[in-house]
């Protein structure tokens, strides 16, 4: 696998005194600070309701900060109109932990969208999608619809559509969350060949026993409303 070259050689992703807050509430972030680099693998870690998602949010842009400055490959999100974001976005692969499938799509269709939403043929890419979801143990429930799956299924979809145009940056939220070890470690396995192959991954999680799976990757460590660098 080859993923797209990083086109302007700085960070992909940058966060400089980001903070967030709600109405008049206090804020729910403050002055985050970090950056992605290409080809780099990272957990974004926490208490549940520290923030983890909440990120993960503002860097694909569908919460905006209330102060501070993000940028995305290169480009101040604050100056982008509709058609800029969108290009940003399809740099990115998202694992959602509401899963976001279409139901009535096949498991093939919802996985191939990528691809189609661009324009390309099915026949270049067919194979490749089936090849996924067999890799992934969904080979037997490629005409399947996602409403008579099970939670770990849909969740194994949702990751391979998110992986089959390998993106530039790979967020995930609670990816293994619905997975038995077993699998959970497959699909970690999975990630780290998609970050040998070019893409940067950044994955949300509280499973310390996934984040040990991986020795020396950063972890981006959410706490009483700040973050920490770790590695």
């Amino acid at each position: 696998m080859q993923a797209q070259s990083n086109r302007w050689g700085g960070e992909l992703v940058r966060f400089e005194n980001v903070g967030l807050r709600y109405g008049a509430a206090p804020e729910t972030l403050t002055d985050i600070s970090f950056s992605i680099m290409p080809q780099s693998f990272q957990f974004l870690t926490g208490a549940s309701g520290s923030g983890k998602t909440t990120i993960l949010r503002l860097i694909l842009q569908s919460l905006k900060p209330t102060r501070g400055m993000i940028s995305i490959f290169g480009q101040d999100t604050a100056q982008l109109d509709k058609d800029g974001l969108t290009a940003l976005r399809r740099r990115m692969g998202i694992v959602f932990q509401d899963f976001r499938l279409l139901d009535h799509l096949t498991i093939y269709e919802n996985v191939a969208l990528p691809f189609k939403i661009r324009g390309r043929m099915e026949s270049s890419y067919r194979a490749e999608v089936i090849e996924l979801l067999k890799w992934i143990g969904l080979g037997e429930l490629i005409d399947a619809k996602p409403p008579v799956l099970s939670g770990g299924e849909k969740q194994r979809t949702s990751i391979a559509r998110a992986l089959v145009s390998q993106p530039e940056l790979l967020l995930a939220d609670e990816p293994t969350g619905n997975l038995d070890p077993v699998l959970a470690g497959r699909l970690l396995r999975l990630f780290v060949e998609l970050n040998r192959s070019g893409t940067a991954i950044l994955i949300a999680t509280h499973d310390i026993g996934l984040m040990e799976q991986i020795k020396g990757a950063r972890r981006l460590v959410l706490q009483n409303h700040h973050l920490q660098v770790e590695g």
